[in-house]
């Protein structure tokens, strides 16, 4: 059965009415001056969360790539440097590496870093581990025939890569790249802690103001439940529209 999001909000608002706790929900009263201001400020940080995700995932994507390239040749010492960057960055938490990135790395390096650049370099590093392993499981996937076929036609290892390998390779793992994306969009909520004003930043600070934290994360909830449902859904898209017919 699928759940849909006004499935999900009519839930919400049914459980509301299943305790004795007096919901404050005027403060997100869209009919009221003071709803519809902080409607706007927790909506506005949906600007924020995206823009990171996105970037993130573009540079995890293509830092992953690059890395699951020496998982492919035959010398042991490639292979073991693959090996040791994805064990060693999927080891460390992402709040660790976001907070290592944003109050160390200036300090080493001598420069200055941002809180939104700072949290798009931590997610950046830390999903590039796991988009290597899906980069080389979906290379590995394609048969040897493919590669052997395309060296007869004399085609070199780079326009065999390009040509042949990836575009096959990029259909078997468009399901996990989904599944990362939506990964970075939740991970995406630790940027708050060095004071990038995203969705949950936002809501935090509302909740100082408000005093009212049950409502306002509730909403958070439903901010992140809609968001990643979208994404899903465009996945689930991509999915169907480029999948591997069965003959």
């Amino acid at each position: 059965m699928k759940l849909n999001t006004m499935t999900v909000v009519a839930c919400c608002l049914l459980l509301s009415g299943c305790s004795n706790y007096e919901w404050g929900w005027y403060v997100l009263d869209p009919s009221t001056t003071q709803g519809q201001t902080n409607l706007k400020f927790l909506i506005d940080g949906f600007s924020a969360t995206i823009s990171v995700s996105l970037l993130s995932m573009f540079f995890a994507m293509l830092i992953g790539f690059i890395i699951a390239l020496p998982a492919l040749s035959t010398n042991p010492y490639l292979r073991g440097v693959n090996r040791l960057y994805v064990e060693v960055i999927r080891a460390i938490p992402v709040l660790v590496l976001l907070l290592w990135v944003y109050y160390g790395l200036p300090t080493l390096m001598d420069i200055s870093l941002n809180h939104y650049w700072a949290g798009v370099i931590a997610l950046s590093i830390a999903e590039s581990a796991f988009m290597a392993e899906v980069f080389r499981g979906g290379i590995q996937a394609i048969h040897r025939g493919q590669h052997e076929a395309a060296h007869a036609l004399g085609l070199s290892y780079w326009k065999t890569m390009r040509l042949v390998v990836f575009p096959q390779a990029l259909r078997q793992i468009l399901p996990p790249l989904g599944n990362q994306f939506v990964y970075i969009l939740k991970m995406s909520s630790l940027v708050s802690v060095i004071g990038l004003s995203d969705l949950t930043r936002r809501a935090n600070e509302l909740v100082v103001n408000e005093y009212l934290p049950l409502e306002i994360y509730t909403f958070l909830v439903l901010e992140y439940l809609i968001l990643i449902l979208a994404v899903s859904q465009g996945v689930r898209y991509l999915e169907k529209r480029y999948a591997i017919p069965n003959y």
